[in-house]
C-alpha cells in the first residue's frame, strides 16, 4: 500500500524590524517536533511560505 501524506503551508510574516532567521528556526523546530518535514520554501515579498508534509 502506498504512503499517505498530510500537507501544511505556514505563512511566516516579518516582525516590526523585518524577517529574522531565528523566527523561522523557532517555527520549524516546533513543527519538526510534531513530525512535520520541510519540503519547500518560497519567499513572497516580505513573507515566507513554508511547505511541509508528514505521513498520515
Amino acid at each position: 500500500m502506498s504512503k499517505r501524506w498530510l500537507y501544511k503551508v505556514v505563512l511566516v510574516k516579518p516582525q516590526f524590524l523585518g524577517l529574522k532567521p531565528e523566527q523561522i528556526e523557532a517555527t520549524l523546530a516546533s513543527l519538526g517536533q510534531q513530525g512535520w518535514e520541510l519540503v519547500s520554501v518560497i519567499q513572497n515579498g516580505m513573507n515566507v511560505n513554508l511547505y511541509l508534509k508528514k505521513e498520515a
